[in-house]
Parts: C-alpha cells; structure tokens; sequence
C-alpha cells in the first residue's frame, strides 16, 4: 500500500490530453474556456450615462437653482446627439450616448422640472453620473483568459463580444460502471440479501454537475463477461469509473481482469479511510484512464471528491480551489492511515466552522446526506479545537 499523498500525486501525474471543441454560446455553461477572450470595441463603447435625467455642460452651470431649457432626448440605442447653448440641456436616457459639448449628468431626482425648464437643487460634479468609454477596458484588451470556468457572469461577457462559438477543454467521455450480484435497479424491489444501485447514480449526478457527459454500465460477477464489456468500454470512453471489485474478495475479479487487458496498474490499495482499496490505471494503447473505487457508498464518494475531481480540473487545465476549516472539537487520528471525517460546517464571525458528524461506517449511505464535506487527518495526528485543518467540500455552503 501507498500513502495518501502518494496516490494522490500518481493521479495527478496522469492528465489527459482531450483536445479543444468549439460549441454554441447557449451549450458552454460550466465548461472550461481554451482561449482568451479579447475585447472587440471598448467596454463601454461610448460615454454612457448611468442614470435618467438631464445632460448638462458642467462649465455652463454657474449659480444654484440655475435654470435649463430641454432641447432634445437622448435615449438608449440612439446615435449622439449635440448639446447647443449654454442655458439648455438634453434629457437623458440611463445607457444613452452623452451628446456632444455635455459632460455632466445630473438625475431627475437633484432637479425640479417647470414645463421645458428644468432647476437642479443640489451639488452638482463635474462628470458626474458617467460611464466613460474604455473605462473597464480598451478594445483588445483581455477580458477572460483561458482556463475560466463558465459561469453566468462569463456568459454574459462571452455574449457581449459576440462569442456566438466558444472554445473550450473537450470533457471526458465517462462509462460510470457499477459491479456485484447483489445490485438491482432502482425501481426494482430487492431481496434480503440484495441491495439497490445507488453508488452509479451518485456518481452520474456527480459529474453532471460538472457539466461531464456519462453513461451508465454495469458488470456481473462473472470474468468473462466483465472481460468482454471492459475490452469495448475501454475503446469507447476516456474514463472508466468503477465502483465494487477492488478489495480481496473471492469475487472481486476487476484487478486480473484489467491486466489482462494490458490496463497498466499505477497502484491499489492506500494507506486511508474510507477507500483503502481504491485501485488506479491507465490503458496506454486505447489513451484511457481506470478509476476503480471501492463499493462501499462512503468510500466511493470520498474517492471521488479527493482523487477524481483534482484530476478532472488539471486534465481540463483549471486550478482546484483549497479549503479549511477550524474545528470545533479536539479530532484524534490513531491510526497509520490518512483519514477523512464527514463534518457539518457553519459561518460564525471568525471563519468557517466545522463538527463532526459521527457514522457506522463506510456503508453507512443516509450520512452521506448530513455532511457538508470532509477534513483529512494524517496519521497519528492529533488535531487541537479551534486549528484549521485540510476542508474537502461535497456541497455549496453558501
């Protein structure tokens, strides 16, 4: 067996190399971005103004309650108008063009309006309530660079520029393969000694969050029928994600049956918990990578979260995000291995707390809906309440 630190460096040494695709605007939510974006005019455009009222040359403005004549409107999507006359001002749109000769904007909210005359009634700044051309940036200047996540934020962006295609990191094709006799469908109602598929559905759920396309397989405990599914699933897909068949049992079969499809074996079994008979590979002729998770819920769950997704992100060129947390109780760890503890997290004034949630296992799948993520342990170590220690998040805390 392996430490911890070492399966986890062995995973992260073996990205792949997927490739870019191009894809429509309304398609890349939550994908990688393979290119920088450039700003294709100024951001804004144009002096715009940033809020209803009227335009006024500032140097014009020379006592309190100084009276303008309206002489035009300016609205948004309008071309510019010009400001005539020192005694008039133009009405104006929020987002419509400045007009020429004007540099002040002052909201109906600062003026009293007579018929076409309008007296402002408070302090008045010069520029103020404008948006300046190139202000947030100059035309071909960097908006985004790659290696962004998609967000709703970069839509917009995207959108602005006229990114009707974007390019981005192709995502993995991932086969989710659950393993054992003693699994039934969902809508089926299992015997004693059967229990339902729940790990594959977890994982499926998993990566559709991260906007990774799966399909769904499972393998009966049978070697050449596993054989003959691996053999086509390793040619069709660039992940295979295996729950069940990895530990010592006589009918775990997964191991042999890998090497004898010429997967090469990176590791199996880590010195942790959950999850000390994850095994790890890769297929070099077919460029795929195995992750075979133990069976159990918790075990399959954590594997996911500290192993796969890292991987995920540095195969799709973006950065895994750090967490701590600071404990709210004295944790011990006596034990040679790196341990994971499912914890409940909640703001207070000096930072992000968190507690344990106490479990019967690595079976136990109802905790799994409790945690809001886990803190690693090494081994032997002794945490003190109120330090910060390693946070693995498995849900939004916000």
């Amino acid at each position: 067996m392996i430490s911890f630190e070492e399966a986890f460096q062995k995973v992260m040494d073996n990205p792949l190399d997927l490739g870019n695709e191009k894809i429509h605007l309304d398609q890349c939510m939550g994908r990688i971005l393979a290119e920088t974006i450039i700003a294709d005019r100024d951001f804004p455009p144009f002096d715009r103004a940033t809020k209803d009222g009227i335009a006024i040359r500032f140097d014009a403005l020379k006592s309190s309650e100084q009276e303008f004549k309206v002489v035009g409107v300016a609205q948004a999507g309008s071309p510019q108008l010009t400001l005539e006359g020192d005694s008039n001002c133009i009405e104006i749109m929020t987002g419509a063009m400045v007009p020429k000769n004007a540099d002040t904007v002052v909201m109906y909210e600062h003026t009293n309006r007579k018929g076409d005359i309008f007296t402002i009634h408070k302090t008045v700044n010069k520029g103020q309530d404008i948006h300046y051309q190139a202000s947030d940036i100059a035309k071909n200047g960097a908006l985004l660079q790659e290696g962004t996540k998609i967000t709703p934020a970069e839509i917009g962006v995207l959108a602005s520029v006229g990114k009707s295609e974007v390019l981005v990191k192709k995502s993995p094709k991932v086969a989710v393969v659950s393993t054992g006799n003693e699994l039934v469908d969902v809508h089926e109602i299992p015997e004693p000694y059967q229990i339902r598929k729940s790990n594959s559905h977890t994982l499926m759920a998993l990566l559709e969050k991260e906007h990774v396309k799966a399909s769904l397989f499972h393998l009966v405990d049978e070697p050449n029928a596993i054989k003959e599914t691996l053999k086509k699933l390793l040619g069709q897909f660039d992940v295979l994600l295996l729950s069940g068949g990895v530990s010592k049992g006589k009918y775990d079969f997964l191991p042999e049956v890998f090497d004898s499809l010429g997967v090469e074996k990176v590791f199996h079994r880590v010195l942790q918990r959950p999850g000390k008979p994850f095994w790890f590979g890769r297929h070099a002729g077919h460029h795929s990578i195995v992750f075979s998770f133990p069976g159990n819920p918790v075990s399959t769950f954590v594997n996911y979260h500290t192993y796969f997704k890292p991987w995920l992100n540095k195969t799709l060129g973006t950065d895994t995000p750090h967490f701590t947390v600071i404990l709210e109780e004295a944790l011990t760890n006596q034990t040679d291995l790196s341990i994971f503890v499912g914890v409940a997290v909640k703001f207070k004034e000096s930072g992000l707390y968190a507690k344990s949630l106490s479990t019967s296992g690595s079976g136990d799948l109802a905790s799994l809906a409790q945690v809001d993520g886990f803190i690693q342990l090494g081994p032997y170590e002794e945490a003190k309440k109120g330090i910060n220690v390693p946070f693995i998040p498995t849900r939004s805390i916000i």
